[in-house]
């Protein structure tokens, strides 16, 4: 047994209809591991418990398996608003948002959260990065314009299956370049407080003072 398989077993299991959607994005969708799969699904319900948001905000839908996530943990009268950039994941990802216990919950927008976010005139208490790796610092400093004081971003991917210890990435690697970026501002940022958890692919946890 692997120490992924043994925290597997003791900690919540993730409901049937997920593990369906986790299923069908591994049958359908290029690039299924994006998916956040049963593991860091259950820690975003936690978060989510412990700081009961009235307002989220997901930058990265793809397949609906994080929104879903968070979408279980709200309180009663909390909205999840998930921005997807690519239009051709609107066919797949719509129909389990809908068909899901927590449709009430969910607003689903397809178009540029850069753009669309800042005209929704809202404020939020929890953002939830797993967007454009490229465009992490663009969009942590939209999600800290819009986020309220004492409100948490939590940015997926930061350590990067590892990359972000080359010194010298590839000019033509501007994913990691992105995110070795993104992890050098938000360590200098005075305006934040913030921990790196070594969870899947690295999970920074963002505090705005």
């Amino acid at each position: 047994m692997t120490i992924d398989e043994y925290i597997l077993r003791h900690i919540d299991p993730e409901s049937e209809y997920l593990h369906a959607l986790y299923r069908d994005t591994h049958l359908k969708l290029l690039y299924p591991r994006m998916a956040s799969g049963h593991l860091q699904g259950r820690m975003l319900k936690m978060f989510v418990r412990m700081i009961r948001p009235r307002q989220v905000l997901e930058i990265g839908t793809y397949s609906g398996y994080s929104a879903l996530c968070i979408a279980e943990g709200l309180p009663e009268g909390s909205q999840l608003h998930t921005f997807e950039i690519n239009d051709e994941q609107e066919d797949f990802t719509r129909p389990w948002l809908e068909g899901s216990p927590y449709a009430d919950r969910i607003k689903f927008y397809i178009g540029d959260a850069l753009k669309r976010v800042p005209k929704l005139g809202l404020t939020f208490d929890l953002v939830f990065m797993d967007g454009d790796k490229r465009k992490y610092i663009d969009y942590y400093e939209m999600a800290l314009s819009v986020l309220s004081p004492g409100g948490y971003i939590l940015a997926d991917n930061t350590l990067w299956d590892s990359h972000v210890l080359e010194e010298h990435p590839r000019s033509s690697d501007l994913q990691t370049l992105g995110i070795k970026a993104f992890n050098d501002l938000v360590a200098q940022d005075g305006r934040v407080e913030k921990v790196i958890l070594p969870l899947r692919d690295g999970l920074t946890i963002i505090y705005k003072k």
